[in-house]
């Protein structure tokens, strides 16, 4: 065996995230000198399901680095970087909890990560190139969410996330550029009716003006793209993640100024798929109501209704989305279930029931593009990473456009809708 492929040495370093605060980048390095990294990412709005992360009592990740150096380390040496899936079983069995809490997500996805590029590196192979095989690969379409409310923003927009989707066109190059036309104009008109104050960016790239309704947005969404020259060509998502306006207590959600019921819920994403072209719709109901999740998902046949704090990357919840007809999307995120090879029998059990997949990045990330690579890799029909700006997003972007420009690969899937 190649010394190539042994792992010699793995290590735990704090470094930054997007929004400035601490996270852990882990390296693996191999006894023939091949070595490369894995940064865990961290989200504002979190499932109560998720995976744990290790942090202090400051925010900073010394207890997951401590994970690392000290445990994961001695665990993993001697073995061979491209058996993922049994070093990643054996990060789970060192951890020994349900949700990664005694060595922490963070530290684990960290090393996971590193584990598979380590490896891509060591067998001379484009990442996605790895974890794909000899598949034939796909670009996905790209979400971006350009337009903020929510956890993400400072306005009175209950809705966190206000997505345009380019799915008409014939390469990803197309699809992003045009795009990147559309946020210009949506930040010239944000400028024209609230001043430049208002084109700040937020968590993930997006504007955030001082708005009140639902209805404001997708109307200024809708302007946006037709003052780009693009009208008819985009499609528009939503990421409600409700469980955030969700009235525990009495049972509602509050948002544009009233409170309504889960009932009165399925009438108003009605409404507003009727009126704007809404093809996916993310968390529209509190992350514990399969229920009403499928009751608007046989109501909206054409809309992606997606399950993110639903099903938090765990094949657990997502067989219990199947049995009940929840959805006809997920999001995955490695960070939220702690390795590749759990994120991947998600995967697979989304696509083996015809689910539409869309890998995703989280509001605190790194300038690490690994996701585009695990996007294109897995084929996922989408990938959502934000606005087309700043550069822990673009870096994700940028990533797919080499891919693309080196390898010419097709974009996106004719029967995604």
């Amino acid at each position: 065996m190649s010394d190539q492929f042994i792992i010699k040495k793995i290590k735990g370093i704090e470094i930054l995230d997007s929004r400035g605060n601490r996270t852990i980048r882990v390296f693996v390095e191999t006894e023939g000198g091949i070595k490369s990294f894995g940064d865990a990412p961290a989200g504002a709005s979190k499932g109560s399901r998720e995976a744990i992360e290790l942090r202090d009592s400051k925010g900073g990740v010394k207890p997951a680095i401590d994970s690392v150096n000290y445990f994961i380390n001695d665990a993993l040496r001697g073995f061979d970087v491209r058996r993922q899936e049994d070093i990643d079983r054996t990060l789970i069995q060192l951890d020994g909890t349900d949700n990664k809490s005694k060595l922490g997500a963070n530290a684990i996805i960290a090393t996971s990560i590193a584990v598979a590029k380590t490896a891509a590196k060591a067998l001379g192979l484009e990442i996605f190139q790895y974890i794909g095989g000899g598949r034939k690969h796909r670009i996905p379409v790209p979400l971006l969410n350009i337009l903020n409310g929510g956890l993400h923003a400072g306005n009175n927009l209950k809705i966190q996330e206000f997505i345009i989707i380019p799915l008409k066109f014939n390469k990803f190059s197309e699809a992003l550029f045009a795009s990147t036309e559309v946020y210009k104009q949506l930040k010239n008109l944000v400028t024209e009716k609230f001043g430049k104050i208002y084109t700040a960016l937020g968590d993930e790239g997006g504007v955030s003006p001082p708005l009140n309704k639902t209805e404001e947005a997708l109307e200024l969404l809708s302007d946006a793209v037709k003052k780009a020259g693009y009208e008819g060509e985009f499609f528009f998502g939503m990421d409600a993640a409700s469980s955030d306006f969700y009235n525990e207590k009495e049972g509602v959600y509050e948002i544009d100024g009233a409170k309504k019921s889960a009932e009165e819920m399925i009438d108003y994403y009605s409404e507003l798929a009727e009126k704007y072209p809404v093809l996916y719709l993310e968390d529209p109901f509190n992350e514990n109501d399969f229920e009403h999740f499928a009751e608007l998902q046989s109501k909206l046949k054409n809309t992606i209704i997606t399950g993110d704090d639903l099903y938090t990357t765990n094949v657990k919840y997502l067989k219990k989305g199947i049995e009940n007809k929840s959805t006809r999307g997920v999001i995955v995120k490695p960070n939220q279930i702690g390795t590749l090879t759990e994120t991947y029998e998600f995967f697979d059990t989304a696509r083996e029931n015809s689910i539409k997949t869309v890998i995703s990045h989280r509001s605190g990330e790194t300038e690490d593009n690994f996701i585009a690579d695990l996007a294109v890799g897995l084929n996922s029909d989408f990938i959502k990473t934000g606005a087309p700006a700043r550069g822990e997003r673009t870096a994700k972007y940028n990533r797919i456009l080499e891919i693309e420009n080196e390898y010419e690969i097709e974009y996106g899937n004719k029967n995604i809708i």
